[in-house]
């Protein structure tokens, strides 16, 4: 109850098509979960929450992953983008080294 007037609290209800919009926003990245929450005008608790329930879900319909799956496939691809920037960069460095003149060639 509400001290202040002696009045139940009144307690936001919030359709599916909302918290999996809300969700879509955090997992674009870019902002925070306290910067969405605010924007959207809920608590991160909540934010945070509907996250996890999305993550839980099953997939539903052809081809659909759930939000676990997902967010296992984004790490993984993160790692794979990783490496593969560290391999273009040693190339980069071999190239350079192999393109670099020797002093002994400057003298012909």
């Amino acid at each position: 109850m509400n001290t202040e007037n002696n009045e139940p609290r009144k307690y936001n209800r919030y359709d599916e098509n909302f918290k999996r919009s809300a969700v879509e926003l955090l997992l674009q990245g870019g902002q925070s979960v306290a910067t969405i929450a605010t924007e959207l005008g809920i608590s991160t608790q909540s934010l945070k929450q509907w996250k996890k329930q999305l993550a839980a879900l099953p997939a539903t319909g052809l081809g659909q992953r759930s939000l676990g799956q997902l967010e296992e496939e984004n790490r993984r691809l993160r790692r794979e983008v990783r490496h593969l920037a560290q391999q273009r960069d040693i190339l980069k460095k071999t190239l350079g080294i192999i393109a670099t003149p020797s002093g002994s060639d400057l003298n012909v």
